[in-house]
């Protein structure tokens, strides 16, 4: 995987990129602007139906979805270039495993949410409390997003010696 991962980058210039003086601080800079436009959008849609800003409609809140979307797609893209450049700091990382099993979560959570609750949300009136279903699955979006930004944050603590690879 790691060989593939950086056979992946040099192929496509990622790497000789990352490697630039400005590639790494760019490249930063975009993956933190994308995870305030996700985070901005789902932690405010997230914190709403949890009882905060009552009065704000659900149905607004919703148009702010797109902007969420291209923040994560943002994200992803950047996150591949750090990972794809240097998978040895990555792949056996224990900060940057849980990440990835939050995302993976949160993910999980958020196809939960358009399968089971979404319309019913949308359909709430403005100062109406959600159901706790969906109360429950705000908490668990909120925790996720929280514990993804940490574990992001611990990533350049945690450089690998490769005993910390429990299945590595």
């Amino acid at each position: 995987m790691e060989q593939a991962l950086l056979q992946f980058s040099q192929f496509t210039g990622i790497f000789a990129f990352m490697n630039s003086p400005w590639g790494w601080p760019v490249v930063e800079s975009l993956h933190f602007f994308g995870l305030s436009l996700l985070i901005g959008t789902v932690g405010v849609f997230d914190l709403r139906m949890l009882g905060f800003g009552a009065g704000i409609s659900y149905q607004f809140l919703h148009r702010l979805v797109p902007i969420g979307v291209f923040g994560y797609t943002l994200n992803v893209t950047t996150g591949t270039m750090f990972l794809s450049s240097a998978p040895d700091q990555y792949l056996y990382n224990p900060a940057f495993q849980t990440k990835i099993g939050l995302m993976l979560v949160a993910g999980a959570n958020m196809m939960w949410f358009y399968g089971t609750t979404s319309s019913k949300v949308r359909d709430t009136k403005d100062f109406d409390m959600v159901s706790a279903r969906a109360r429950a699955i705000a908490l668990l979006s909120l925790a996720c997003w929280c514990g993804v930004i940490i574990c992001g944050r611990l990533i350049t603590y945690f450089r690998p010696p490769y005993h910390w690879c429990f299945w590595c």
